[in-house]
């Protein structure tokens, strides 16, 4: 049986009995904080960050089974995760709740295997969407346009074969390519339970004629439509899969096979997608991760989360995202030391931290000599979704007061 590490995310750190490549192949990796247990040999102290999700760490040489499988559980619940998530892919049709039903599931992994594959199939439901493709071949006939340097270079000025492109009506499109691969790389996940793993089996074999992306190159680029509408949601969540897929040889020759979610990128991505659409009707302009210099040579860069800018893209507010809960003294004062910074180099009055809890909604902070408010807001995250989006709106209207709206 596979040995299952259980671990929380950003918990206190917890004594585990691992083999040593093990412990030195997650703290390699970046997975997890993870040291030698100095008062027990043998075991491991392993403390959870931002990352969650599931991660199994293969012996050399081992079979299947013979694996370490690491489970980091999220704080936040899964069907508030799966919010977070749908809206920072497509706030105009986001997740909510019922959308993607994981309630029944408690880890993270059953979850997003099971509204990876509800989405599929719903997505197919009417069938694989077909699309024009380029396609380069040899042919005896010419079908489309020659490829004339292809021809003179390989050719040598031979009539037949001839080098040819043309565009082939097939099912073989990005679109069907991302959605199998997704379903290929959950299939080789731990965690996934059978009757999951029975269904997305299913779609794997309805999706067969769509060839696999080719791991390490980049993933194909769709454009929104009305002709693969139905394919939206499916081919949102498939490539947060293939984003947060990771399959890496470790040092020792083991493998590392898992899927993460980085919750602090989760929760940025939420915040800032969520203030540009709330600034929706109002003339202002939202910037997600504008590049600024600190100093007056352009040496030292920064990238806030997000700028509001109003005409000729004049800087009228600064706001950044902090996945992290208030601690008993407060938030850390590096976070106020950035937004600092950011306030100076824009020549910005207010600023605006954004975190992921607090023991207060809203603390805010006058820099002396400065004449620079730093305001800290803490957002619930286990609310519902209404009145997180009230939340936000909320904010971005704090951020506006004043402001040419």
């Amino acid at each position: 049986m596979t040995p299952t590490v259980e671990i929380v995310e950003h918990a206190p750190a917890s004594s585990h009995a691992l083999p040593d490549a093990v412990g030195r192949a997650l703290a390699v990796g970046g997975i997890i904080d993870a040291s030698p247990d100095p008062y027990a040999p043998g075991r491991w102290l392993l403390r959870a960050g931002s990352k969650v999700g599931a991660v199994a760490i293969t012996m050399p040489g081992g079979e299947a089974g013979e694996a370490v499988t690491v489970r980091i559980t999220p704080k936040v619940p899964i069907a508030r995760l799966f919010f977070l998530l749908g809206y920072s892919l497509d706030p105009r049709r986001a997740w909510r709740d019922g959308q993607v039903d994981v309630a029944e599931h408690r880890d993270l992994l059953p979850a997003l295997a099971h509204a990876v594959e509800r989405q599929i199939d719903r997505a197919l439901g009417q069938g694989l969407l077909q699309g024009y493709r380029p396609t380069e071949e040899t042919a005896l006939v010419v079908r489309g346009r020659i490829r004339e340097a292809d021809q003179i270079r390989r050719r040598f000025g031979a009539t037949l074969p001839v080098e040819v492109i043309y565009d082939e009506f097939t099912t073989d499109i990005a679109e069907n390519r991302i959605l199998r691969t997704a379903v290929e790389r959950l299939l080789r996940l731990p965690g996934v339970p059978n009757g999951a793993r029975r269904r997305l089996l299913h779609q794997r074999a309805r999706l067969a004629d769509a060839t696999p992306l080719v791991p390490g190159r980049p993933v194909p680029v769709w454009h929104p439509s009305h002709l693969n509408a139905r394919y939206h949601h499916a081919l949102h969540l498939a490539r947060a899969v293939l984003d947060g897929i990771s399959a890496d040889h470790a040092p020792g020759g083991l493998r590392i096979d898992g899927f993460l979610f980085d919750m602090n990128k989760l929760f940025e991505d939420f915040v800032t997608v969520a203030l540009q659409e709330a600034l929706r009707g109002t003339g202002l302009t939202g910037r997600l991760q504008d590049a600024h210099h600190l100093d007056e040579a352009a040496a030292i860069r920064m990238k806030p989360d997000f700028v509001l800018y109003g005409p000729e893209l004049t800087p009228l507010a600064v706001a950044d995202a902090k996945y992290k809960a208030e601690k008993r003294d407060g938030f850390p004062d590096a976070d106020l030391y950035q937004m600092l910074a950011y306030c100076t180099a824009l020549g910005l009055r207010e600023g605006h931290l954004v975190y992921a809890k607090g023991n207060a909604p809203h603390t805010a902070h006058r820099v002396r000599h400065a004449g620079v408010m730093i305001h800290q807001h803490a957002l619930d995250l286990d609310q519902a979704p209404a009145g997180l989006l009230h939340d936000i709106t909320a904010l971005c209207r704090q951020m506006c007061v004043g402001l040419p709206v």
